[in-house]
């Protein structure tokens, strides 16, 4: 049947040639999702209850309004009032600073070809390991993760900037300052026992898994198998106008078939946003510009973000980062690891060019909350900037800026309103009661 889907294709676009056709997507490139354990989930993801002070949920920086990001370049995590471009810092509860990397998208996660995750890629399957993941926590990490999403939610609980808090704040902040991550008394433990507390979760916990009998059961692994479920059963994305041409069911405009054109041939697009996800699952340094804190140990002081050679310590990895998937890329700015680019045409012909891009980058392309700090130090270093482009390893690029339009038209096929809007959407309220994060 994809065969015959292919055929059709290449009839109806003989510009672009078969072997770079993705073939469409369809249910066995998915995890199978109980909607159940999923209607769980969502109950989870838009809970304040998982964040130290129990002001921020994993919906406040992947809103579905927002295209399951925040439209932030970096966001406000804890120490943050309001969602979107009206977050603001709360001044009785500053953040130490701002998250370093931008919100990435949701879209597709339970596709089975995502096995690396996070910019960096620091979150991978690895069968060799006991728990079969790679992640910072190494031999720490625990059993009961049921795919690489569910190990990715753990961390931003653990992240101060994020949703634990800071230093003594709350409990979970302070077990994360002690290093008591995982174990009894550990900051999953805590969250756990948050939720173990509300009866109605620890009813919807004892219906969904036959594994847990009483409330004590619920396990943090539980909680982030359920947020993940919701995730991957809300946000799949495979009802495109893409989709729908690739199944012969959409015609492109002649400006949507020009883009597709250049973006499977001249443009050298798809040589690393691959197959029917637009992503080689790979890591490039593409010249983006560094805004914001960057990433460091504690004990360093500088504002740089290396990428991927955090994670392997691979000198050819230094400002490398994971090919994000083009879907939905209409919807999910600003673009680039650290939000560099606050619109999509800015972003493109940046990749276009990324040296004189670098050269000539305009600080008024970003989208920041107001915050007393110096989100600069990389590009205002002239020796910093030179250092990301002398690590490019993407070819320039010439096209037009008529081209460039039609790059933009075809992309704009990959939007897809039913994933956009999301399948359970949001609940009017949560178990705790508290604030659900929404647009006001």
């Amino acid at each position: 049947m994809r065969f015959l889907v292919t055929l059709i294709f290449i009839l109806t676009s003989l510009e672009v040639s078969a072997n770079k056709l993705p073939l469409p997507l369809d249910d066995s490139d998915y995890r199978s999702v109980n909607e159940n354990e999923a209607k769980l989930g969502q109950l989870l993801f838009y809970d304040p209850i998982l964040s130290g002070n129990k002001e921020v949920a994993c919906a406040t920086c992947h809103h579905p309004s927002l295209g399951t990001g925040d439209g932030l370049s970096l966001s406000l995590g804890d120490g943050g009032k309001g969602l979107g471009n009206k977050r603001i810092v709360d001044y009785e509860n500053l953040p130490e600073q701002r998250v370093p990397r931008n919100a990435q998208p949701l879209f597709n996660l339970g596709a089975k070809q995502f096995k690396t995750l996070f910019h960096d890629g620091r979150v991978q399957v690895d069968l060799s390991r006991p728990s079969g993941l790679r992640t910072p926590l190494e031999e720490e990490m625990v059993k009961g993760f049921n795919s690489i999403i569910s190990a990715q939610t753990m961390f931003p609980v653990l992240s101060a900037d994020e949703m634990a808090g800071h230093y003594s704040e709350n409990e979970i902040s302070e077990a994360v300052r002690r290093g008591t991550l995982t174990g009894k008394g550990g900051a999953w433990d805590l969250i756990s026992k948050r939720v173990q507390a509300i009866p109605e979760y620890s009813d919807f916990f004892t219906d969904t898994y036959d594994h847990i009998k009483t409330a004590q059961d619920i396990k943090f692994t539980d909680i982030s198998n359920a947020v993940a479920a919701f995730m991957e059963f809300e946000w799949r994305s495979d009802t495109s106008p893409f989709d729908d041409f690739l199944q012969g069911r959409f015609d492109l405009s002649i400006s949507q078939e020009k883009g597709m054109e250049l973006f499977y041939g001249k443009a050298n697009c798809s040589s690393c946003h691959a197959g029917a996800l637009f992503t080689d699952h790979q890591f490039h340094a593409t010249g983006q510009p560094q805004v914001g804190p960057g990433k460091a140990a504690r004990f360093q002081s500088h504002s740089r973000d290396l990428g991927r050679f955090r994670v392997t310590g691979n000198i050819k990895d230094k400002y490398a980062f994971r090919t994000p998937s083009l879907r939905n890329v209409e919807l999910t700015g600003p673009w680039g690891h650290a939000g560099a680019y606050n619109e999509l045409e800015a972003f493109l012909s940046a990749h276009i060019d990324p040296y004189l891009a670098l050269a000539n980058y305009d600080k008024s392309n970003v989208t920041l909350t107001k915050y007393d700090t110096n989100d600069w130090k990389i590009m205002d270093d002239a020796s910093e900037v030179k250092a990301i482009a002398d690590s490019i390893t993407i070819k320039p690029v010439m096209i037009s800026e008529g081209e460039v339009t039609d790059l933009l038209a075809f992309l704009g096929t990959l939007t897809d309103t039913r994933a956009q809007k999301g399948r359970l959407g949001i609940p009017e309220t949560v178990p705790s009661g508290l604030k659900i994060p929404n647009p006001q």
